[in-house]
């Protein structure tokens, strides 16, 4: 058998998105919110009311299990403060501990599995009350007949996509 062969019929990077049916993370997914939290502490040096959170466990008690984190690939809250008292960072964001502030602008999400970020995720981010939700999906927006970036805003309970430029 020659090696050409052999590799043939094995899937391609893109068709390897997640292991055992839990999604991991690609580059982009790392670079970008990391790259907003960057320019969010260079512009806003002096304010100490806000929080950005990258791959970080949302704890809430609106779903079923108050032990199940949510967790966007970035997040940003208004109205917290950037340093708990006494606390170096935080392990979490867990809303029982943050006077109820649910994150409003945000949770940003790649689409790693057709419906997940526009279905699922979406219906857990409205329920938790996040007023704005973004989806950055660059590379496979089409297959979903989406448009590579998207900002929802939630009005009466659901999101609704802003059109024009975000």
């Amino acid at each position: 058998m020659v090696q050409a062969d052999l590799y043939k019929n094995l899937p391609t990077s893109d068709e390897l998105l997640d292991s055992d049916d839990t999604p991991v993370d690609d580059e982009d997914q790392n670079l970008l919110p990391n790259y907003l939290l960057f320019l969010l502490k260079l512009i806003w040096a002096d304010r100490q009311d806000w929080y950005f959170g990258v791959d970080m466990g949302i704890y809430h008690t609106t779903g079923g299990d108050y032990r199940v984190p949510v967790i966007p690939d970035g997040f940003l809250a208004l109205g917290v403060p950037r340093r708990k008292p006494g606390q170096r960072f935080r392990r979490s964001y867990v809303l029982w501990e943050e006077a109820d502030t649910v994150p409003n602008h945000g949770p940003g999400d790649g689409v790693l599995s057709p419906g997940g970020e526009y279905v699922e995720k979406m219906a857990i981010y409205a329920n938790l009350g996040v007023l704005y939700y973004v989806i950055y999906n660059p590379e496979y927006w089409g297959r979903d007949k989406h448009q590579p970036f998207e900002v929802y805003k939630l009005i009466d309970g659901e999101y609704q996509l802003q059109r024009g430029e975000p």
